[in-house]
C-alpha cells in the first residue's frame, strides 16, 4: 500500500482511484473511497459542488437522477434532503443505504490514511466571489482538518484555480484539461504556480509529459480504464494515473514479472 501522508512524500507512480473505487463501488461514497485505501490507492479523487444551503458534498454530476434516487440540480436540495437519498442501490443492491457524504465526512476518514484529490465542479464558481464561495470553504475545511499538505485541489475551471492561487497561502492546485496541451495551457500552470497537470490520456503525447516536466510539472492522466492504455501512459513517463480500478496498476505489474 502506497501509505503517503503528504503530497512531497509521493513517488511515482501513483495510484490515484477516480471517485474511490469506483469499478467495484458506487462512486463518491465513502464505500468507495475505504475500498480504494483497502485496494492501496496512494491518492482519492473526488468531486465536490454546494447544496442549496451551501454545504459541501461529494458528488459528481450536477443533478442527482444518475447515482441517487433523487432528482434535480444537487444546488436546488438543502444538505438534510441530500442525506436521506439513497446513493448505493443504482451500482448495485447491496450497497443499498449509502449516502452522498459532505466533504468534512471524507476528510475525518481520509485523515493519515490516503492523499485526496479534491475536483471542485466548473458549475459551482459563482462569479461574484462570495465569502462562502465553494473554493474558500474546500481550502477552510482542509485547513480546519490540518491535511493541507495531503490535498491536491484540482479543476477544469480556470476562475477557480486563479482564485485559489491568489490565496496568500495557497494549496497544491492541478488544472484538468479535456485537450492536449499547449503554450497557453503551460503559461497558465506556471502563473497559478500548479502542482499537476491532468489531461484525458487520450490526448496525451510523450511530448507533452517532457514539456510539463520541464516546467516542474507533474502529469496525472485520467481516467485509465486499460492494461494498454496504462503501458501506453506509462510508456511517456507520467507520474501517476487516475484509474476506476485500483487493482489495474497491480495486474499490470504482475503481466510484467510472469
Amino acid at each position: 500500500m502506497q501509505n503517503h501522508r503528504s503530497l512531497k512524500q509521493i513517488t511515482p507512480p501513483l495510484i490515484i482511484a477516480h471517485r474511490g473505487h469506483s469499478a467495484g463501488y458506487p462512486e463518491n461514497t465513502l464505500a468507495a473511497f475505504e475500498g480504494a485505501i483497502a485496494a492501496g490507492a496512494a491518492m482519492i479523487e473526488l468531486d465536490v459542488t454546494l447544496s442549496r444551503d451551501r454545504q459541501v458534498v461529494v458528488i459528481h454530476d450536477d443533478h442527482l437522477d444518475r447515482t441517487t434516487d433523487g432528482s434535480g440540480p444537487v444546488r436546488d436540495q438543502p444538505l438534510a434532503d441530500i442525506k436521506k437519498l439513497d446513493a448505493g442501490t443504482w451500482f448495485a443492491p447491496r450497497f443499498a443505504g449509502e449516502r452522498v457524504p459532505t466533504l468534512k465526512e471524507v476528510l475525518r476518514m481520509a485523515k493519515g490514511r490516503i492523499l485526496l484529490n479534491i475536483e471542485i465542479k466548473t458549475a459551482a464558481y459563482e462569479h461574484t466571489h462570495p465569502s462562502d464561495a465553494v473554493e474558500l470553504q474546500v481550502v477552510g475545511l482542509t485547513r480546519r482538518h490540518r491535511m493541507l499538505r495531503s490535498v491536491l485541489i484540482s479543476s477544469f475551471s480556470r476562475p477557480v484555480l486563479e482564485q485559489l492561487a491568489a490565496m496568500k497561502k495557497p494549496p497544491a492546485l492541478a488544472l484538468i484539461s479535456d485537450e492536449p496541451a499547449v503554450d497557453e495551457t503551460v503559461a497558465f500552470c506556471r502563473r497559478i504556480r500548479a502542482f499537476s497537470w491532468h489531461p484525458n490520456h487520450r490526448v496525451l503525447t510523450l511530448d507533452q509529459v517532457t514539456r510539463m516536466h520541464r516546467n516542474g510539472l507533474r502529469v496525472f492522466p485520467w481516467t485509465v480504464l486499460t492494461d494498454d492504455d496504462l503501458q501506453r501512459v506509462r510508456a511517456m513517463g507520467v507520474d501517476g494515473a487516475i484509474v476506476n480500478d485500483p487493482f489495474l496498476v497491480k495486474q499490470s505489474k504482475a503481466k510484467r514479472l510472469d
